[in-house]
């Protein structure tokens, strides 16, 4: 399995559990919260970068 693979499996599983023992909205608060966070935390030319990255994936190049 690759590492992306194992990566995905693993948010899975988390967010499953977080499902069980926190509120619905606590579990959408960090799954959308923390990835936000994340990203205002680049500064801009990292932001440029990921955002140029991202676009080539969807290119499918």
């Amino acid at each position: 399995m690759s590492t992306q693979g194992k990566i995905a499996v693993g948010g899975v599983a988390v967010g499953l559990l977080l499902l069980i023992w926190l509120p619905l909205w606590a579990v959408m608060l960090i799954v959308f919260g923390v990835p936000a966070v994340a990203y205002l935390t680049l500064d801009p030319s990292q932001r440029r970068r990921l955002r140029r990255v991202s676009r080539r994936r969807e290119l499918g190049r």
